[in-house]
């Protein structure tokens, strides 16, 4: 041990890193250490002797730092959670491996570093927008409850601390190994100069006040791992939420929220659930969205999709995870989750598979699970719009952008996170919701069915917040708002700016290599 050297040694460099990354997660909230972490992790893919050395070294810490921060995962199913892991550890790999190349070429440093930003942030891109989308781990993530410093996103959206926290590491590490002033003040300029956009984002953001909107928060508290949520029928559990809606709302609540799978089944668009809710809200004088199971039926040949089920009469149907907005006297809307977890909710790439299995030996349409929502409607409250975003919709900030460019005023959340149990899974859920505030400017309001639920202002403080795994219900006046942000307007506008960036750099460098 008298001759160990940390900085020569991989093993230990890289699982170093894996513990640091894994702590700037909430509901440890250490993000400033994954520049630490990002900086040993260049240290260990530069001095591996080739690719293979560099995946033996590195793979392990990437698949630690899933673990940690993602273990819950295999609390709601075990072998669909290691896979998860283990898969998203490995497409970590990739961005690596094309990082190492730049830092092993002779261009210059900060070109170097600028490219290797743009190389995460386009992998982290990519991966929020295919069939085996996890942005969960999204480097912004661990900066969620950081707000005084990520401001900016109002800007770049979430992916632009992605692109200062790898980029300041890039420079960084290239300092270390070439120890010159110009180097060294590329880093710290960099590192500075997004908390101080951050600041002036904060003096300069038009802090207006739109139409209050009274809505009322239920949280039931129903237990996701047993029917009916452990209520005898799906009356009962009608019942416990009229009550408790009756019990909370004021002569003003303009909207009653109530979380995703309030109704955990599958029902069709016309129910007797829904005809009873509605005569309640005649009587309250207010509006309803709720979380349910929906059953669509394709009688018409026309609409009916690739994909899909067979009741035993031979109609042809989709079950989608989906949202109802009920009112007093008209039909309800309904929402169909866009972002759907990979095996869980949905078979990846089903419509891929159905069509090259030409001899029809899989009935994909059992095997795909829920089905997918292609658009991004909102619900119309009174004169406001707002989405019913379920779940996983919420980490997906490029999804839920669409809403408010179709006009979203105000953002609500619906989710059941009492599949995980009293884990970091709701804590870093609850807290993600937090830059969907900031990026889009906009008041949220969140029903979760176990916890929590709460209130998020637009600059990305948490308002409210109950308790976890307990019934709860409450009322709070948020404000809509027109404006849009840079982000809102233009989208993801920066991720495809840093595939551009990564395209030019490697192109440049073949040249150079030539």
């Amino acid at each position: 041990m008298k001759n160990f050297n940390f900085w020569n040694h991989p093993w230990s460099m890289s699982l170093t890193a894996a513990i640091l990354l894994s702590i700037s997660y909430p509901p440890f909230d250490f993000g400033i250490l994954q520049i630490p972490a990002f900086i040993l992790l260049f240290r260990v893919t530069v001095i591996s002797s080739g690719i293979r050395q560099m995946i033996l070294y590195t793979y392990p810490a990437l698949v630690l730092w899933n673990l940690i921060v993602t273990y819950w995962l295999m609390m709601a199913t075990v072998s669909g959670g290691i896979a998860a892991i283990l898969a998203n550890a490995l497409l970590m790999v990739i961005p690596l491996i094309l990082i190492r190349k730049l830092f092993l070429s002779q261009l210059n440093p900060i070109m170097v570093s600028l490219v290797a930003a743009a190389v995460w942030v386009s992998y982290e891109f990519l991966h929020h927008n295919w069939d085996l989308a996890w942005p969960w781990l999204t480097l912004g993530n661990g900066w969620s409850n950081l707000t005084g410093a990520t401001q900016f996103i109002s800007v770049t959206g979430v992916l632009g601390i992605s692109f200062w926290i790898v980029f300041t590491s890039a420079l960084l590490y290239k300092y270390l190994e070439e120890p010159v002033k110009p180097i060294l003040y590329s880093a710290l300029l960099v590192f500075f100069a997004f908390p101080i956009f951050s600041v002036l984002a904060t003096i300069t953001a038009q802090q207006s006040h739109g139409e209050p909107i009274e809505v009322a928060i239920m949280q039931p508290n129903f237990d996701s791992y047993q029917r009916f949520g452990g209520l005898s029928s799906l009356s009962e559990v009608t019942d416990k939420l009229l009550t408790l809606s009756a019990e909370t709302i004021t002569e003003n609540t303009h909207l009653i929220i109530w979380p995703e799978n309030a109704f955990d089944t599958s029902m069709p668009y016309q129910n007797q659930y829904f005809d009873r809710i509605r005569d309640s809200l005649r009587v309250w004088d207010t509006e309803l969205i709720t979380g349910s199971g929906f059953m669509e039926y394709f009688d018409d040949e026309e609409s009916r999709p690739a994909v899909v089920r067979e009741s035993l009469d031979g109609r042809p149907y989709k079950v989608y995870n989906a949202a109802f907005h009920i009112r007093p006297e008209s039909d309800h809307d309904v929402y169909r989750k866009g972002k759907l977890v990979p095996a869980v909710e949905r078979f990846p790439f089903v419509e891929f598979f159905q069509k090259i299995d030409l001899f029809g030996w899989v009935d994909w349409g059992n095997q795909m699970g829920y089905g997918l929502g292609r658009d991004a409607n909102n619900f119309r409250i009174n004169s406001h719009k707002t989405p019913a975003l379920i779940c996983y919709d919420s980490v997906f900030p490029g999804w839920v952008n669409r809403f408010v460019d179709e006009g979203a005023d105000f953002l609500t959340i619906i989710t059941n996170d009492g599949w995980w149990g009293d884990s970091n899974g709701h804590i870093q859920h609850f807290a993600y919701a937090r830059l969907r505030a900031i990026e889009q400017r906009r008041w949220i309001a969140r029903s979760a069915n176990n916890g929590i639920s709460g209130i998020i202002s637009p600059d990305g403080k948490v308002q409210m917040e109950t308790e976890y795994w307990t019934e709860d219900a409450f009322t709070f006046t948020i404000y809509s708002n027109e404006r849009k942000t840079f982000y809102a307007r233009h989208g993801e506008w920066f991720g495809q700016l840093m595939l551009i960036i990564s395209s030019a750099g490697f192109i440049f460098f073949g040249f150079k290599k030539k």
